[in-house]
């Protein structure tokens, strides 16, 4: 990167000066140019930690609006895990949304992302604050570039605005791989340090170890997304960032989860906006499997026992809209308003292992050993421990669904058998099947990871959605491959808008595949 390059330079010539001026002093001489002093730490240190804090902030959206539109009412729902009952007649669950809905998960996103980012570059030449900054920004942008494609990113400039012409997804990811390797580096030099205290970091407390093992995951995650369009890449990144001498994570105490936080922005949209019911396809799933999560993640119906909503639908009546606290004919996602927002955790890492060992790579196990590692590890995060053993024999299948309203043309499937006990008899394709599909529960809410890794696997299998109006750039029975550039970028970026569709490979619409959905 041109800004590290420069910084590079700087702290070259102080270097030079302090060895003139201090010659004596070996320890000082000899100081890693990567590691931190206390005085070091100090510095800017207020201003520093609240453009940090930003970044977190939009990791997963904190804001509720933002989330709502980056991932709520689209991965989410594109995913299986919610459905809104609003009887809006256009939004991205029937492939048909409001313009401005688009613009939210790109031109805000980059217009959140960005300024804090390049502020940090001015306030500090800290190698950790400096390498937590492009962690962020990568975390965020990744999610960005995996819901739109060919994204502006590396030639967004710090005096240029946020114009800028657009990078291919495969340049994005190239980018984004070599900033997490600085990144790693720089940290793992740093490993012991507690760099900030709580008050500027709200998923480890400053402790850099964790966020070393954090870079990794994220780095294994990006690898895994490339198993289809670049299988020898993506075996070599998976296979460094597992057999890193810190890791990735492997304990719930590890898990990235956003503390301290004052509004959880997905139980707002359930309780103050009723933007989100259960999702028909996951609540099926957990009930032909008997899932004791169940518990944890959703509420039970008026019936009894749980019931989603299946996506896609124009509901006329607001079912359970005017008081959320009651019990609903649907579940409820069941989060609470100070609950921590989850970034990844220990069991998503166990399972994309198990998918790299089931391809035949060095993952530190077998595919079968770390596939009931995740379930194990999502169980104990859920405070069920005990009953995981039971559920990874189960041979159980998943439910069909029926609509507690009662609408016919709502009931579906059940699209897959699937059973949870791994098959070592079993094919490629059904062990992927059954490693995606427990991910999928395991990483509840994350509703645009679930997204991308749906599209890219075609797992877990979900219900099509019952009105598409796309009007046929999302063939019926098929699924959003992507979200349109906004509207905004053809009146304020056209001319790098217009090119960026020639990077994407198709017409700018939902039923264009990005660059790594290559699966058959």
């Amino acid at each position: 990167m041109k800004q590290n390059k420069i910084q590079y330079k700087i702290f070259l010539i102080l270097l030079v000066f302090a060895v003139q001026s201090c010659t004596g002093n070996f320890e000082d001489i000899n100081r890693n140019p990567y590691e931190v002093t206390k005085d070091e730490m100090k510095r800017d240190g207020y201003n520093v930690g609240a453009s940090l804090i930003a970044l977190q902030g939009v990791v997963v959206p904190l804001e509720t609006n933002y989330h709502q539109l980056q991932v709520g009412l689209a991965g989410m729902e594109f995913a299986g895990y919610t459905a809104s009952e609003h009887d809006w007649t256009a939004k991205f669950s029937t492939y048909n949304p409001p313009a401005n809905w688009n613009l939210v998960g790109f031109n805000d996103a980059i217009s959140r992302i960005f300024p804090p980012y390049f502020e940090i570059q001015t306030l500090t030449d800290d190698p950790v604050a400096l390498a937590l900054a492009t962690l962020f920004k990568v975390a965020a942008m990744h999610q960005v570039t995996d819901t739109y494609g060919p994204i502006p990113y590396a030639k967004i400039g710090i005096l240029g605005g946020l114009t800028a012409p657009y990078d291919s997804q495969e340049a994005v990811y190239t980018k984004m791989l070599e900033e997490l390797d600085e990144v790693i580096d720089v940290l793992t030099l740093n490993r012991s340090l507690v760099a900030f205290n709580g008050k500027y970091d709200n998923v480890y407390l400053g402790a850099v170890e964790k966020w070393v093992k954090y870079a990794n995951s994220l780095k294994l995650r990006m690898a895994i997304r490339l198993s289809y369009v670049k299988p020898d890449l993506a075996r070599q990144v998976a296979e460094q960032a597992v057999g890193h001498e810190i890791g990735v994570i492997t304990s719930i105490a590890d898990n990235a989860l956003l503390k301290n936080i004052t509004q959880n922005p997905i139980e707002q949209q359930v309780v103050s906006y009723s933007d989100m019911d259960a999702g028909a396809d996951i609540v099926s799933y957990m009930n032909g499997y008997d899932d004791p999560r169940r518990a944890v993640y959703f509420t039970e119906s008026s019936s009894g026992g749980y019931a989603g909503l299946r996506g896609g639908t124009d509901y006329n009546q607001k079912i359970c809209i005017e008081d959320r606290s009651s019990s609903c004919i649907y579940s409820l996602p069941k989060i609470g308003v100070t609950d921590p927002l989850m970034w990844m955790n220990a069991a998503e890492v166990a399972f994309l292992k198990a998918e790299g060992a089931w391809r035949g790579w060095n993952m530190g196990g077998t595919a079968k050993e770390l596939y009931e590692q995740g379930i194990t590890l999502s169980f104990q995060q859920h405070g069920l421990a005990a009953a995981a053993n039971n559920y990874i024999t189960s041979t159980a299948t998943p439910a069909a669904y029926v609509d507690p309203m009662g609408v016919a043309a709502n009931n579906f499937g059940p699209y897959s058998t699937v059973q949870i006990k791994w098959n070592d008899a079993g094919d490629f394709e059904e062990n992927l099947e059954r490693i995606i599909t427990q991910k999928w529960i395991a990483i509840f809410p994350l509703g645009n990871e679930a997204w991308a890794e749906f599209r890219r696997t075609g797992y877990p299998k979900l219900a099509p959605v019952v009105l598409n109006k796309s009007g046929g750039a999302v063939p019926v029975g098929a699924f959003a491959k992507r979200l349109a550039f906004s509207s905004r970028e053809y009146t304020e970026n056209g001319d790098n808008v217009r090119a960026a569709i020639g990077l994407l490979g198709g017409p700018d619409n939902m039923g264009t595949k990005l660059w790594w959905d290559k699966k058959n």
